[in-house]
């Protein structure tokens, strides 16, 4: 079916690359599934190489949209239907040509395949299942594969697809239900969650399945993941955050992304950021999603309805824990591994170290410093052998004070917001190159 004009298929990347550069796609694949040998790719925990771009943003995968075609007209997206912007849209064919092309010439280690709405979205995911049942059946592609499901497509279509992608993700685009009703109109908290439990629970129903049948096919078998907007609503820190724990605990998901808001439209509705994108504080949100995930901390220790956001000049561990000087400081040689993890310049690798190392000896500070324990930063948290390596006031004024003396002075600046490009450093342009590349 033809959906676009014609264009050629490097004026259709120029597009659709550019129009997907704010969706999140940082991620590792995440799986173990190798490749039969049989067809090209495998999707190893190791396959998946990450480059990043200035804005942190991956750039590893062939990221791009299926269509920048959309029906919706939510006020933060460049791709809004009322938007005067180039519009085009690939079939499933170009699609599967471009990965194989560039995937072949080691440009990318997997795709990573989103859409605006075309027509609808029972329609649009269609064309999506399309696009990836030709990559996988047609082309052999058995590399890394993350696609965004359409809210409010039929649920046989988001299951028939999520047997064929490695991650599943849906944008829960705001942090609560009445920014997404003032900013994003045609769109409803409802839609979002339905096919998120949806696949959730086919996913939990396919591990069963696994586990009796080891050649079951493996639906989603890297998790599904999502992405809220940061800076276009009004929100705290703390609801952010605790909207990301819910998530986590309620549906189970491998990821959340948070994502700068970037202004791209001049609209009544929306922040006017005369400092640009809240970078920094997408930074801390990250700091703070790892220590949701991995180090036991709960959204209600890190902040509160009296402390709703994050120190711009501290990470939210250290943070947390000059608040929380009476659990400091920590003997190395006794603590147990869950309160290791709570001291600043501690990881959990260096944790696991701690403990691993400290059954055949007694630790010293030196001994830390081969371990990997940021030094700088944990020295005020802790002794070993019930000695601080040097004279140290346990005083929150004096420690804030040297931990504010190690920060940078200075944030790296940003300018406009751009995605790289494959062929940044060619002598020629992407359309060229593109068209080089497939006549090769």
């Amino acid at each position: 079916m033809k959906i676009t004009e014609q264009m050629t298929i490097g004026e259709k990347l120029h597009i659709l690359t550019d129009a997907a550069k704010y969706d999140v796609a940082c991620t590792s694949s995440g799986n173990g599934r190798r490749g039969d040998g049989k067809g090209m790719g495998n999707c190893v925990e190791a396959g998946i190489c990450h480059s990043f771009s200035a804005d942190g943003r991956c750039i590893s995968l062939l990221k791009i949209l299926l269509t920048n075609e959309c029906v919706f007209d939510c006020h933060y997206c460049v791709n809004r239907c009322s938007n005067d912007v180039p519009r085009a849209a690939f079939t499933p064919d170009e699609v599967c040509q471009l990965t194989m092309e560039f995937y072949r010439r080691n440009y990318i280690e997997g795709l990573f395949l989103s859409s605006g709405v075309f027509q609808n979205p029972a329609f649009t995911m269609e064309l999506l299942y399309q696009t990836l049942y030709r990559l996988r059946k047609v082309y052999h592609f058995q590399g890394y594969i993350h696609v965004k499901a359409i809210p409010g497509a039929p649920e046989e279509l988001i299951e028939k697809t999520g047997f064929l992608a490695d991650r599943m993700s849906i944008n829960l685009e705001l942090p609560t239900a009445d920014a997404l009703k003032r900013l994003a109109p045609h769109k409803s908290r409802r839609t979002i969650l339905t096919p998120m439990r949806q696949i959730q629970t086919r996913r939990n129903h396919n591990q069963e399945e696994l586990t009796l049948y080891r050649s079951a096919p493996q639906f989603v078998p890297a998790g599904q993941s999502t992405q809220m907007i940061i800076g276009a609503s009004g929100e705290s820190d703390y609801e952010i955050v605790s909207v990301a724990e819910s998530l986590y605990q309620r549906f189970e998901l491998k990821r959340v992304f948070y994502s700068a808001f970037v202004r791209v439209n001049d609209d009544s509705l929306l922040p006017a950021l005369p400092g640009g994108p809240p970078l920094l504080r997408e930074h801390r949100l990250y700091q703070a999603d790892w220590l949701l995930r991995y180090y036991g901390f709960e959204a209600k220790e890190l902040l509160s309805e009296k402390h709703p956001n994050f120190n711009v000049f501290l990470d939210p561990k250290c943070d947390w824990a000059l608040g929380h000087m009476e659990h400091f400081p920590v003997e190395i040689n006794r603590a147990p591994y869950e309160t290791l993890l709570r001291v600043p310049g501690i990881g959990v690798k260096s944790a696991q170290r701690i403990v691993k190392a400290r059954r055949f000896s007694s630790l010293d500070f030196e001994d830390l410093k081969k371990i990997g324990v940021v030094l700088k930063r944990a020295v005020y948290f802790i002794t070993c052998k019930g000695k601080t390596q040097y004279p140290l006031k346990m005083d929150e004024d004096f420690i804030l004070r040297n931990l504010l003396s190690q920060r940078d002075q200075t944030l790296p600046e940003v300018g406009n917001y751009q995605q790289l490009r494959l062929f940044d450093d060619s002598r020629f342009s992407d359309s060229q190159a593109v068209m080089k590349l497939l006549q090769s």
